[in-house]
């Protein structure tokens, strides 16, 4: 299962209405969504998709959200390749937000 959140550091709040896509490691769209009000996008959201180990990344259209609050950002989009050794495991990718920085960790 994969979740993630983005928290908006700037602004000290949850970034809403961010579109996160997942993709396989051969490049193919598996999943979109849309950050809720509190920032995240839930297990639910990417329940479909049927895990193997194996490579991944997550990618947050970082600018139509600072574009949204009038806000110049130096990244367009943040993309975290992450890899899943056991699929039956919880795979939480937050991810911190400013307009000249973004980070990242494995979150429970």
């Amino acid at each position: 299962m994969i979740s993630s959140h983005i928290l908006d550091t700037n602004l000290g709040q949850p970034a809403a209405n961010v579109a996160i896509k997942l993709f396989n490691e051969s490049g193919e769209l598996l999943a979109e969504a849309f950050t809720n009000a509190d920032g995240r996008v839930s297990v639910a959201d990417f329940a479909l998709i049927e895990f193997n180990s194996g490579a991944y990344s997550l990618e947050f259209a970082t600018s139509a959200y600072f574009d949204a609050l009038g806000v110049e950002t130096f990244f367009p989009k943040a993309v975290i390749h992450f890899y899943v050794k056991d699929a039956a495991q919880h795979y939480h990718i937050p991810l911190l937000i400013s307009p000249f920085a973004y980070s990242t960790y494995r979150g429970s």
